[in-house]
Parts: structure tokens; sequence; C-alpha cells
């Protein structure tokens, strides 16, 4: 008899209501996410569009905070579809704003290159937060590039009140040089809160939509005459922030300069306040007169900037020798600590005496699905079936891990099921392939290679985990969950419905939940020629909101430490401090314990019993 347990699943929290100090100009404490959308908001605009993304998921979510009226803010399918969203409206004659996590800006990249040939009509603003660090991201990238290779401005803000004023000034920008206008942030700047004085919005009267198909239709014949222009219009733009008070010049030592923009400045400013600083809110295109007049003033010139030598390399295309890289990393995120060290390496500081720290061992903490995750059991029946699996981007990435350890690949958003197909045409795999794919991830990008697979008649298995949210991210909505970003209730996507439409002959749901039920199902669709897909359905136990049912206890008696379940993974499972035959008993945490029945399912002995009131 099977012990899948049944959990009732709460409708979705209801939307949010605007607080006063969304509307109300006050000095507040803002995250860095929060003080952009506030901006978007003041300057304007009226239609804003983003793809959940760490760091960049608070300014929609806080751009809904405000009246509906005001701002029309939604969630997009992808990056790409939330800025061509906001390109449509900037075209139409209204202030547009999308946002973006670094790696989002790649998906949004071929909409970008046209964009900038074609202008904008009403403000076009896009919002990207980089991520120094690698905190949450599949790797390190810095916007700037994209910034020079599109040919668009892009604002540095150092703290969140710049966040709020570049924000709405980008907007300005956008109209007075006929451009979309990028704004950088990072992790750091956008998760940081700090005192903000907000404004009053300014309505914008709409323009006319923009009807000039040899300026807005990109055909080889109008794109070769738009592209004199973006060089036209990228010197006035250095001539703008050349006598713009926002190209900042501090007097101080004339032994050391440094040229910086961004968080770096503030860092600078905390390690090295007696230098002499130009800080620049633009790194493209870059003031090139002010630099000179600063290189000029000064000895020695130092450029502080994260990632990439971006400024330096600017800098010395103007025959100005600077220094940078050579002291400072072109890995990982800034800090006044780090920050202070490559100043004593640069040798305007002294080293500063180590302190005595107290060495303190930090508490082991492998990083593992949370209790009750719905993907855990489908890991661990593609585990015992020895499946070579592509992953894709997701928490269920962390599968990756002891004890599931069932990923080989995981390159970027939607890529598992095409993996998978090379994988297969590649001719000399001898395991079951399998690409599993998380839902909102599936409709970001997973449809495509999913038609590619049955057009090229690919053998594979698709585990498809609807875990009914965008769950990494903080459990926003998607087109999957039939709510809005503003918790109205629409259409939601039929998942079995548009993997069949598409040519899938094989295709069942399973409660993921159900182990046997996942096992059954996995072997079937490994054994099926051509392309199978699996819809592995169970709502995150944690977003948007928790789930948590009768907790489960091992009974010790009962238990011979066979360690079945500790092959989950599920944190609420510990070791005890009992023993059979030499090794430990296990201990269910009742205040972690969510109440899924895998672990009792995978109880041999019937130890794992649900906890009796």
């Amino acid at each position: 008899m099977s012990k899948t347990t049944e959990i009732a699943v709460t409708s979705p929290p209801p939307p949010k209501k605007v607080k006063e100090s969304s509307v109300t100009p006050q000095v507040v404490p803002m995250m860095g996410n929060e003080a952009i959308a506030r901006g978007a908001w003041e300057a304007g605009a009226k239609v804003a569009s983003a793809y959940p993304g760490t760091p960049s998921t608070e300014i929609l979510e806080s751009l809904a905070t405000y009246p509906v009226e005001d701002i029309e803010a939604q969630w997009a399918t992808n990056e790409k579809v939330s800025y061509d969203v906001a390109t449509g409206a900037a075209l139409s004659g209204v202030r547009a704003f999308a946002a973006m996590k670094h790696v989002g800006l790649n998906v949004a990249a071929d909409s970008l290159m046209s964009q900038t040939y074609i202008g904008v009509n009403a403000g076009l603003v896009i919002a990207v937060c980089d991520d120094p660090g690698i905190h949450s991201s599949q790797n390190e990238q810095d916007t700037r590039l994209y910034a020079q290779l599109a040919m668009a401005p892009v604002l540095e803000p150092a703290d969140a009140q710049e966040a709020l004023d570049y924000t709405r000034l980008a907007f300005d920008i956008s109209e007075q040089f006929d451009t979309p206008v990028i704004l950088r942030s990072n992790t750091r700047l956008s998760h940081t809160r700090s005192l903000v004085k907000g404004g009053e919005r300014q309505e914008q009267e709409p323009r006319e939509f923009l009807s000039d198909p040899k300026k807005a239709v990109m055909i080889p014949l109008h794109a070769r005459m738009r592209h004199p222009l973006l060089l036209e219009r990228e010197k006035a733009l250095v001539e703008y922030f050349n006598q713009s008070e926002l190209t900042r010049w501090e007097q101080g030592s004339k032994e050391i300069g440094i040229i910086t923009a961004g968080t770096s400045y503030s860092y600078v400013k905390e390690v090295l306040p007696s230098a002499s600083i130009l800080k620049l809110a633009s790194s493209y295109p870059l003031a090139e007169k002010k630099v000179r007049e600063f290189c000029e003033s000064v000895d020695r010139v130092i450029v502080v900037e994260e990632l990439e030598p971006v400024l330096e390399n600017a800098i010395r295309l103007l025959g100005i020798e600077v220094e940078g890289k050579a002291f400072f990393p072109r890995v990982g995120e800034f800090s006044p600590e780090l920050v202070r060290e490559c100043f004593e390496k640069v040798g305007v500081l002294e080293p500063t005496s180590k302190k005595t720290v107290m060495e303190i061992p930090p508490m082991p903490r492998p990083p593992l699905l949370c209790a009750g995750c719905p993907h855990s059991s489908s890991y661990m029946a593609l585990r015992a079936i020895n499946a070579r699996v592509a992953g894709d981007i997701g928490c269920y990435t962390l599968a990756v891990m002891e004890p599931l350890h069932a990923l080989d690949t995981t390159v970027a958003m939607g890529s598992s099921i095409g993996n998978a197909v090379g994988i297969a045409k590649a001719g000399n795999e001898t395991r079951p392939i399998v690409a599993t794919i998380g839902d909102s991830t599936f409709l970001h990008a997973g449809i495509p290679p999913l038609i590619d697979a049955v057009y090229n008649q690919a053998n594979i298995t698709v585990l498809l985990l609807d875990n009914h949210t965008t769950a990494m991210t903080g459990g926003q909505e998607h087109a999957g969950t039939g709510v809005t970003l503003r918790g109205e209730k629409v259409e939601r996507v039929d998942f079995e419905k548009l993997v069949r439409s598409v040519g899938v002959k094989w295709v069942r749901k399973t409660d993921s939940y159900n182990l046997g039920h996942v096992y059954q199902m996995l072997n079937e669709a490994i054994k099926f020629r051509g392309v199978s897909v699996i819809i592995s359905d169970r709502p995150c136990v944690l977003d948007p909101q928790k789930i948590k049912g009768t907790p489960y206890e091992a009974i010790s008696k009962a238990c011979t430490a066979c360690q079945g379940c500790m092959n989950l993974g599920c944190p609420a499972i510990h070791w005890s401090d009992e023993l059979y035959d030499g090794h430990h008993k296990v201990y269910i945490n009742p205040d972690q314990c969510m109440g899924c029945s895998l672990c009792a399912q995978v109880c041999s002995e019937n130890a794992i019993q649900l906890v009796s009131n």
C-alpha cells in the first residue's frame, strides 16, 4: 500500500496592497532594487516587464506595489520577451522599463542589438543586475561589454539614492538621444539598504506611435542607413557626459588619482578618502575630455572597477597610461577590505597589522534541496536507473550534490533538452539519456529544444519538474501557475497539452510524492523509442507560501540504520546517537519535516511513521 500523503495546497496569497510610502515622498530605507523601481515609477514609466532572476527580482515585485493605473507591471516568460514588451510600449509612445540579471541580458541581446539602431520614441530603460562573486548565477559577466557592443549608454549608480536618481535620469537621456539606456546594478547595490529620498511621479503625455518604417523596420537597407547615426549619437553622448555634473571630480591629493564608477566608488571613498577621485556616472561612452583633464592633474592614475578592465582599456585607447588590473582582480566581488589590500599593493597605503581573529570552525552545512522538496524523488529515481542526466537552471541543480549526485551537466536556462539531444545524437552513450527542467524554465527556454528533439527524432526522456512556481528566485508566479504578478487569476498553461501539441506521443503525469509511481513511469519512459515526457507534479513546499503536513518520526527500536532515508538528502533527517550494529540510527526533526512521506516510502523496516497526536 502506498504511503503517499496528501498535503493541502493553499490558494495563492492576495495581491500586495499599495503602501503609502510607495507614493508619498519621504526619506525611507530602500534596497537598491526598490530604489530602481521607485525611480521608474517617478519617471512616469507606464509599462514594466521582467523575468525573475537574482539579484534583479525585487525590482518588478516592488513596481507591482504601485497603482496599476500608474504602471502595468508584469512577469514575462523570459528576458527577451520582457525587453520586447518594453520596446513595443516605448515605440507606442509611453515610457517603458525592463529588468533582468546579467545572464538574462544574453537572452535579450538579440533585440537590444537592433533596438539601438531603431531608437525609442518614448524613454526605454533596461536595468541589468550583475553578480560579481557568483552568489546565485552560473557565471560572472560584465554588462558594460554588452553596452559597448550594442552602443547603448550605461549608467552605474553607487548607492540606493543614485539608483533612484539615475533611473529617472535614464529615461530623460533615452528620449534626448533616442536610445535605450542600460542601468547597471550589482548584487551588493541591489540588496543593500540605505536611506533614499523619493519624489513625486512625473506623469508623461503619451506620444504618437512611431510610424516610420525606415527607422523602425530593420531590413538591411534601413540598418545601413541607421548605423552611421549610432556613431553620431555616441559622440553626442560623450559630450553630454563631459559636461554633465554626474561626472564628478573630487579634488584631493595630486600624488594619486582614482577613476572609478558604481559601488567601487563607495569602497574607494572609505579606504582612500584623501585621493583625488573622478567618479564616472557612465562607463560607456567615456567622458573623454574630463578623463584627460583629470589624468593631467595627478601624478599617478589608478582605475578601480569590478570585473573586466572596461574603463582601464578605454582610457588607454586615449593614449593615457593608467594602472588598474595589475593590482585589482578581474574575478569576484569587491569589498572595502579587498580594496584596501589592493591599495597596499599599489603602495599608497601602509600594510595593516594583522588583527587577532578568533578561529571558530563553521558549522558544516552542505547545499541541499529543502525538506519535502518534490524534486528529491525524481533524482533518486534517476540515480537508481543510472541515467545520463542533463540538468537545467533552478534549485534542482542542487541534486548534483551528495547524496543525490544525479546531474551530469548544467549549462544555462533551457539548455538541458538540447544538451540531451546532442548526447543522444553523439551515439556513444549506453545509459538512458534524461533531461530535467523546471516548469518556469521550460516556459522560458525549453519549448524550442523540445520541438527540436521531436523533429530530429532524438531518443531521450524529458522530466518536467512542475513545482508550480519560479522557486529559486523566491516563488514568483508564471504562465503555468495561472496567477499574475499582481495576484490576478488568469488562464494557466496546460503542460500536458502543450507537450502533446509539439508532437510528443508518450506523455505521462505523476505525483512526485508517489515514489513507486515515479520509478514506474521513468522505467516505462526510457523504454520508449523517441521523445518521452514525464510531468512530475507537486507544488514547492516553501513558495509562494509554506505547505506543511503532519511530520514523521523515526521509531528508534525499529530502525536498523540501513541509510535508505539518508539517501534522500533531506535536511530534516539526522544521525542520532543510538547505534545499530555499529551504525547510527536516524532522527527526524519535527520542526523541519514537511510531512512529504518520501522517507517513509523508502524505509524497508516500516520504522518511519506519522507523529501520533
